[in-house]
């Protein structure tokens, strides 16, 4: 049978793909090789690291402790089972909505292995070895990633885990050292350091998350080290070893770092070994990436698009929907206005940090003249009430039109309180907006009235 547009990959940019083709009216099957729907972002990435989150935050009473103390607990003894019980029940939610929208939108799907045989035919070949043949007048590869294994790191799931096996431990450690101060590993390092287990954090780097404004991320790692976190930067792992009794992490100068698990989270890997790209002349970099067309999201065959994790940065669920929409609309020829440039990064650590805009040092680097506002959560009357006495909202406004060209939050509620500061800069907003609208009381989005008029003071009526 032939297809009108052929999604691999049931992720966020495959299911959104699949949808917006199926409105257009046109025949859509989506082929995933998983036992079920929901690719990547269900079943081992974006959902259950914040369900993981966000059970850790409740079960722990971590957002109570500026009340009561560090040592305020709302359960005890918090085991595994506890965690995975609603990780279980938010998975099956999710994949229940996802296959009640493919059959609201007759959206056909298989589970099979999918292999080019050329520009517009793949075969599929499922677990029982059933084989078939489809045509295809377009495709998206939306085949996400997996965690990067180098071979040199003996995973055993007794001692060394990756990030996808994490979900599957039987116990919490007693002590845990986290490798790669990437998105991943510092959101994994921060949600078990939540939980009383003493982490480290080692990163090769001397610096973690290098697309986020400094002064936000400078202020994360405070909060990490006076919790108790221990945060190795510049520190290159020389070996890893799994002993019966803990985990060595030896590194370059010479220390070794004992602990009962090691998590290595140090990048992402592409799947598209057995797609068979070499077939229809796709080239995928040494970290299994397909180069598209920015605007387009075709690869170098015109009627096969990629989107979502396999075509690298930003690797993010909300940006991969955006970008299997926007394929689907292209290969059948709706235009679409350009989107907007800036699009909001979360990172669902303990504290959150969320950005929008241009950090800093971009600005700085820009040569545009600009001023900073600041407000502090622990300024706020709502932070008072939670018992919040960290994080801070930091706005950048051009000096020239008075326009907001950043705005960057850690702290809690951080990537729900960042859309605001996403709405001003993309509709052309100043300083003047917070300075002159009313926001509800007592609320953290006030600390937006308080950065504007930290700015406007020193900025003055324009």
């Amino acid at each position: 049978m032939d297809y009108d547009m052929l999604v691999i990959g049931s992720g966020p940019s495959g299911r959104r793909a699949a949808v917006q083709s199926a409105k257009l009216g046109k025949s859509v099957l989506v082929v995933d090789r998983g036992r079920r729907l929901g690719g990547v972002s269900v079943h081992t990435g974006t959902i259950p690291s914040k369900t993981l989150r966000e059970t850790v935050l409740n079960l722990s009473g971590w957002r109570e402790r500026g009340f009561y103390g560090r040592g305020y607990r709302v359960k005890q003894d918090i085991s595994v089972g506890d965690l995975i019980e609603r990780l279980h029940k938010t998975l099956d939610h999710e994949v229940e909505v996802l296959q009640h929208q493919f059959m609201r939108n007759t959206v056909k799907s298989a589970r099979a292995a999918v292999k080019f045989l050329g520009p517009n035919k793949v075969s599929l070949t499922s677990d029982n070895g059933d084989y078939s043949e489809v045509g295809f007048a377009n495709a998206l590869i939306a085949v996400g990633t997996r965690p990067h294994r180098p071979r040199d790191v003996p995973f055993d799931k007794t001692r060394i885990f990756d990030s996808d096996e994490m979900l599957e431990i039987d116990r919490l450690p007693r002590t845990l050292t986290v490798i790669g101060g990437g998105v991943i590993g510092v959101e994994y390092a921060t949600i078990f350091s939540a939980l009383d287990v003493p982490v480290t954090l080692v990163e090769p780097r001397n610096s973690i998350l290098d697309f986020v404004d400094r002064e936000i991320v400078d202020d994360f790692i405070h909060q990490m080290r006076d919790r108790g976190m221990t945060i190795r930067l510049g520190s290159a792992v020389k070996e890893i070893r799994s002993k019966p009794e803990a985990a060595e992490v030896e590194l370059a100068d010479g220390r070794t770092i004992r602990s009962e698990v090691v998590l290595y989270a140090a990048g992402r890997t592409g799947n598209v070994g057995s797609l068979g790209l070499d077939v229809v002349g796709i080239d995928a970099d040494s970290r299994g990436r397909i180069k598209v067309d920015p605007q387009t999201f075709q690869t170098n065959v015109p009627n096969i698009y990629a989107a979502g994790d396999v075509i690298g940065f930003p690797s993010l669920a909300s940006t991969s929907m955006e970008q299997g929409r926007v394929a689907a609309c292209h290969a059948f020829g709706v235009t679409l206005p350009p989107p907007p440039e800036t699009f909001p990064y979360g990172i669902y650590a303990v504290p959150e940090i969320s950005t929008v805009g241009q950090s800093e040092e971009q600005v700085r680097e820009s040569g545009a003249a600009y001023e900073v506002g600041v407000a502090r959560f622990r300024e706020t009357s709502r932070g008072h009430i939670m018992g919040v006495n960290t994080g801070f909202l930091k706005l950048l406004f051009s000096i020239e039109t008075r326009r907001l060209l950043g705005a960057h939050i850690v702290g809690e509620g951080a990537t729900e309180l960042i859309h605001i500061g996403q709405a001003v800069i993309n509709l052309g907003g100043t300083v003047d907006f917070f300075v002159n609208n009313t926001f509800n009381y007592p609320t953290l989005a006030e600390a937006y009235k308080i950065a504007g008029l930290d700015a406007w003071n020193r900025m003055g009526r324009g």
